[in-house]
């Protein structure tokens, strides 16, 4: 998902590929699918910044100033055309049919629906939606919408983007328009995309938009998106139908010891490895859930948190959620800093001596460890 949006500092991709050494893919009609619930759907996804093009018909977003920056994205390239689906959605559509999927998750172009992030709606901007939408479902697939992935309008960051309280504010006012102006069609709706990456990527490492370093305005931000999806939530149940499904999509970090690590080693790293979860995992899942922050994130987070959370906020983030979202890449693998062929982390561990493993044997184009079973060990861990 974030092949699209990484900053110099990313590792370039090798102008070839070699041939993978795994064995042939299985024939697909022998793959026993008889364990998947009833109900269960397939579908394919995609983010608005990433897809969309026509950027001169919409408003600027905090990813457009971004890739404009110089030396922030390696190639120099930028959103402005993309995969040109503004103009090409018909064509889109027809390939996801030939997919066979029964649904589509896409994000709302905040910027381009409402260019300033406040006031009315735009109606050429929502004219748009409106011919994919149908455009989808006469082809037969159904709807899922998140209503942000990451573009903030560039007017809101203007104003101190996601760590000032009245940006939580705006997003629940557009949240709201956008699911009266589109409920009729769409049933599912997901508030916001890995609010993690919007807060810690955006503002603490500095490698998403806006290019933030700070972990101060990142742990604002943290609080604020959360703010905003339950502000968001209160508003849409108030108006959606008995069908609507409203929720909210996190990506969660699974960190442990990196494999191998010699006992002393793995005792070293722990410390680390509850820090880090609690950052990436606990203080999403337990505001959401709970109602409450975890006790440690919010002690190392709490001087950068006087007088941002009012009285009520918590209740107003737990709202009960029809669906949880959960997008899951790998497991996060820590280690001493002190061995090579590791990336820091964005987190409160910057200063610390630890690492995450990138490269190796299996790894991804991204430098990202290969661990599929992380994914079966992450959803016993939210179902429990």
């Amino acid at each position: 998902e974030q092949a699209n949006e990484t900053d110099a500092s990313s590792s370039s991709l090798p102008e070839s590929l070699p041939e993978p050494d795994a064995e042939p893919a299985p024939d697909l009609a022998t793959i026993d699918l008889s364990g998947l619930p009833p109900g269960f759907v397939w579908g394919a996804a995609t983010s608005a910044f990433q897809i969309e093009g026509a950027a001169d018909e919409r408003g600027q977003s905090i990813w457009d100033t971004f890739c404009h920056e110089p030396g922030r994205i390696r190639d120099g390239s930028d959103a402005s055309v993309a995969c040109d689906h503004v103009h090409r959605y018909a064509e889109d559509v027809a390939l996801l049919r030939t997919l066979g999927v029964d649904a589509y998750r896409f994000s709302i172009a905040w910027p381009r629906v409402q260019p300033t992030g406040q006031g009315p709606l735009d109606p050429k901007g929502l004219a748009f939606y409106d011919r994919l939408l149908d455009e989808l479902l006469a082809a037969g697939i159904d709807p899922w919408v998140t209503l942000y992935h990451w573009d903030l309008p560039q007017a809101l960051q203007n104003l101190g983007g996601w760590p000032v309280r009245e940006v939580a504010d705006r997003f629940a006012e557009y949240a709201v328009a956008v699911h009266a102006a589109l409920g009729d069609r769409v049933r599912n709706w997901a508030t916001l995309n890995e609010p993690w990456c919007s807060a810690w990527l955006g503002y603490a490492s500095g490698h998403h938009a806006p290019g933030a370093t700070d972990i101060g305005l990142a742990a604002r931000a943290a609080h604020h998106l959360l703010l905003a999806h339950g502000q968001a939530l209160i508003g849409m149940r108030a108006q959606a139908p008995a069908d609507h499904a409203l929720g909210i999509v996190l990506n969660l970090g699974s960190y442990r010891a990196a494999d191998s690590l010699p006992p002393p080693e793995v005792e070293q790293v722990q410390a680390a490895v509850a820090e880090l979860d609690g950052v990436h995992t606990r203080w999403w899942l337990d505001a959401l859930l709970l109602g409450t922050y975890p006790q440690d994130t919010y002690a190392a987070l709490a001087p950068h948190l006087d007088g941002v959370i009012a009285g009520g906020d918590l209740d107003v983030i737990a709202q009960p959620l029809d669906f949880l979202g959960v997008n899951y890449y790998s497991d996060q693998l820590v280690q001493p800093r002190e061995r090579g062929g590791s990336v820091p982390v964005p987190e409160l561990t910057e200063g610390a001596a630890v690492s995450l493993v990138a490269g190796g044997p299996g790894a991804t184009t991204m430098g990202w460890p290969v661990t599929p079973d992380g994914l079966r060990v992450l959803l016993r861990r939210v179902s429990e």
